[in-house]
């Protein structure tokens, strides 16, 4: 077996999988509360009264839907997309290949964007799922409450040219921006947070290229043109990494950066 067809089978595997495990777990609970030994399997959606919702089934669908697509949420549509690349940045400009290693950075921002997040998750908790699990509000409307809290936070990041860019992309006219589209928020946000995650980079770099100019004219003016200077720059960076409390002025400047 080849091995782009032992990765299609496993991509394969991860698909259906839970479709057979949603499948046989709705077959068993049928099963077990039909009448006269009958399966009954339904998925419908209830109307019934003033309120409607999504039956079980559909909502276990959805949760799975939403497990599924949880890295790539928590990727664009948080604030762990700049974080990420600001640390990266770092990294590289110190000239550390492996050090922190990316687990590491990812676990670094990963905290720092559940720490950023917080006050987003608890309007979210407040106004959508404790309602909902009090059964005061159906599904849809916790989901519609849910997405234009995360909207909101996107928007107060979003620059408004990166959002009449992707309104004139889509062909939309003049909206408010209330009535902004997801479609249009996620990939505005997405861009506003290169653009910053990469400025920020630039700022970070320009001391440690500093140190890698006075170290490589030093070794030229003193005739060691075998030395690399990145290995003789690399303890100097550290120093002044050390000295200033490097890490306490790029994580104060990534949490001040973010418009909560």
């Amino acid at each position: 077996m080849t091995r782009a067809e032992s990765q299609f089978n496993l991509t394969w595997m991860r698909r259906v999988i839970p479709l057979l495990a949603v499948l046989v777990y709705t077959g068993l609970v049928s099963s077990a509360g039909a009448q006269d030994g009958g399966a009954n399997f339904s998925i419908s959606y209830n109307q019934g009264g003033d309120e409607a919702d999504y039956s079980m089934v559909i909502q276990i669908l959805f949760i799975m839907t939403i497990v599924s697509l949880g890295p790539a949420i928590v990727l664009m549509m948080t604030s762990f997309l700049r974080i990420t690349i600001v640390l990266s940045f770092l990294r590289n400009a110190m000239g550390l290949q492996t050090t922190p290693s990316n687990q590491v950075i990812v676990a670094i921002s990963l905290f720092l964007t559940f720490f950023l997040m917080s006050p987003v998750i608890a309007v979210i908790q407040t106004e959508a799922l404790e309602p909902y699990q009090a059964q005061e509000i159906t599904s849809q409307v916790a989901l519609d409450r849910s997405v234009n809290t995360l909207k909101q936070f996107m928007l107060n990041q979003t620059r408004p040219a990166d959002l009449e860019f992707f309104l004139e992309l889509s062909g939309s006219g003049r909206t408010g921006v209330a009535d902004l589209p997801v479609s249009v928020v996620i990939p505005a946000f997405v861009l506003s947070e290169l653009r910053t995650a990469f400025q920020m980079g630039f700022l970070i770099f320009l001391p440690f290229i500093v140190i890698d100019f006075l170290v490589a004219s030093s070794l030229m003016a003193m005739g060691m043109f075998m030395m690399p200077p990145a290995l003789v720059s690399l303890p100097f960076k550290i120093l002044l990494f050390v000295l200033v409390d490097g890490w306490y002025l790029v994580i104060r400047s990534l949490v001040q950066s973010f418009q909560i």
